[in-house]
């Protein structure tokens, strides 16, 4: 067995300042976990763009490989949990945070992490979807728990041209809601249209509110991406007994709030979380990402088709906030 592959390799050159390259590796240089995987495929997700350019919040130690999402076959299993050609999908946990991650062509990992490829869906797009797609599985799974309906009233969602914004946009269509898609890149309003968005906002539209304790209602339910200020613009904006389920932080960890939408209107904020999910829970929501849920009409729509070596020019791209929807790293190109 050829004990080389091909990684990108994140170093710290100068203080703050940080490179990204496609290196050769051997197999080890990777963690003494017990399953070994020949990745096919990977992502790029905000995190990835975060732990590239060196945020210490997300991974700790530099060099490091980025990419929390991979998808490939079993190569050896020590814990004899999975047999060597399984197709399987990994998402979250420490892969790509202080594990070495996804855009590689080997990853090792705790068997534990791990899931079988849903029949339903192939390995380029189990990555469209990735942890956006999970993420944005969990956020309507969520709202649906809570009692959301078509016949409620439109869905809003913010932060909708990136990679969980897109997919819930996509995903809610599919279910027959009317959504409402809010972004800063007006200039992919049709890219949003053509996802099934009813109608697409400037997320300026939000921006009124905040000197406000609470505004008309607007939206039934909503799925959040951003946070910061807008999720309680989203919170006051909602009609009564509605919804937001909350999964991201990109405008803000914190926000100032009132008790008012929550004691007035009965408004739930529904915590989202896909990383640290039990694996039983995230193949729950995977199957019905492959089953009735499947969005395989709108995947390409969302998807981007990239190579490892043209990995960090748009992690780049993400990180400066400039991506749109979904970008697929394709180990063969």
């Amino acid at each position: 067995m050829d004990d080389t592959f091909r990684a990108m390799r994140v170093e710290e050159v100068a203080a703050g300042k940080y490179d990204q390259q496609i290196e050769l590796r051997r197999l080890r240089d990777l963690p003494d976990n017990p399953l070994l995987l020949a990745v096919s495929h990977s992502s790029l997700n905000y995190k990835d763009a975060l732990s590239a350019f060196g945020n210490r919040a997300i991974t700790r130690e530099y060099p490091h490989t980025p990419g929390i999402d991979a998808v490939g076959e079993v190569v050896e299993d020590k814990s004899g949990t999975f047999e060597p050609g399984t197709q399987l999908l990994v998402t979250g946990y420490d892969l790509g945070m202080n594990t070495p991650g996804g855009l590689a062509e080997r990853i090792a990992i705790p068997e534990t992490w791990a899931l079988p490829l849903p029949s339903g869906l192939s390995a380029r797009e189990s990555m469209i979807l990735g942890t956006a797609g999970l993420t944005a599985g969990l956020c309507v799974e969520k709202l649906l728990e809570a009692g959301a309906k078509p016949e409620d009233g439109e869905v809003l969602v913010t932060g909708a041209t990136g990679g969980v914004g897109s997919i819930a946009v996509a995903l809610l269509a599919h279910l027959g809601f009317r959504v409402a898609a809010v972004t800063g890149k007006l200039e992919s309003a049709e890219f949003l249209t053509d996802l099934g968005a009813w109608k697409v906002l400037d997320r300026e539209t939000l921006a009124p509110f905040a000197s406000k304790a609470m505004v008309k209602p607007l939206w039934a339910w909503a799925v959040d991406t951003v946070g910061g200020e807008t999720l309680f613009n989203v919170i006051k904006s909602l009609a009564y007994g509605g919804g937001v389920a909350a999964c991201g932080m990109a405008s803000g960890a914190q926000f100032q709030a009132n008790v008012f939408p929550f004691i007035l209107r009965g408004i739930s904020l529904l915590g989202v979380d896909s990383v640290e999910l039990p694996i039983e829970k995230k193949a729950v929501v995977w199957e019905k990402l492959a089953g009735d849920w499947y969005i395989g009409e709108q995947l390409d729509r969302i998807a981007e088709d990239i190579s490892l070596e043209q990995a960090p020019e748009f992690l780049a791209r993400l990180h400066r906030g400039h991506g749109i929807g979904r970008y697929v790293v394709d180990m063969a190109l």
